[in-house]
């Protein structure tokens, strides 16, 4: 589907030095760029942007801001970065995913996820390290919610969800 201008990046880090940093990275590099400080935010804007969001970049490990009441009815709970991506890609379809941390082997093993599964950026990052990432990924079919979920397990670990 054609699309008219750069491409957009939604970046989400709970550490907002790390999430400015993208984002004047990206915008350099000539992307349109929208940031969240976290899940719920970002599911937010999946939902209600009425332009493209082409790629998801955001940290794997994202905790609440706060302590909060559960609530099955809250609609963007606050969720680890995986967890974000999935529901994501249930929202829009086309979006491409990178997940960053900077733990690589205990965050990646600590959710079950295959470093070779997914497009994955570790912190700290050069910049053109970045840049050449979400080149490469955009470039790429994006990805089912189905395909982020095989290998998993199926089975909810602790901290998977966290409500508000």
């Amino acid at each position: 589907m054609p699309q008219s201008g750069p491409p957009t990046i939604l970046v989400v880090d709970d550490e907002p030095t790390i999430a400015m940093l993208c984002k004047l990275i990206l915008e350099r590099a000539g992307f349109s760029v929208l940031d969240a400080d976290g899940s719920s935010e970002a599911l937010k804007i999946c939902t209600q942007h009425e332009g493209t969001i082409d790629l998801l970049l955001t940290d794997l490990n994202l905790p609440p801001p706060s302590f909060q009441l559960a609530s099955s009815a809250n609609q963007f709970p606050h969720v680890h970065g995986h967890e974000l991506a999935l529901r994501a890609l249930r929202i829009r379809k086309d979006l491409r995913v990178i997940l960053m941390s900077g733990n690589i082997d205990q965050d990646l093993a600590g959710y079950g996820i295959r470093l070779e599964s997914l497009p994955f950026l570790p912190k700290p990052f050069e910049p053109q390290g970045l840049v050449a990432l979400v080149q490469k990924t955009l470039h790429t079919p994006p990805p089912s919610a189905e395909s982020f979920i095989e290998g998993r397990g199926g089975t909810p670990t602790v901290g998977d969800v966290w409500f508000d």
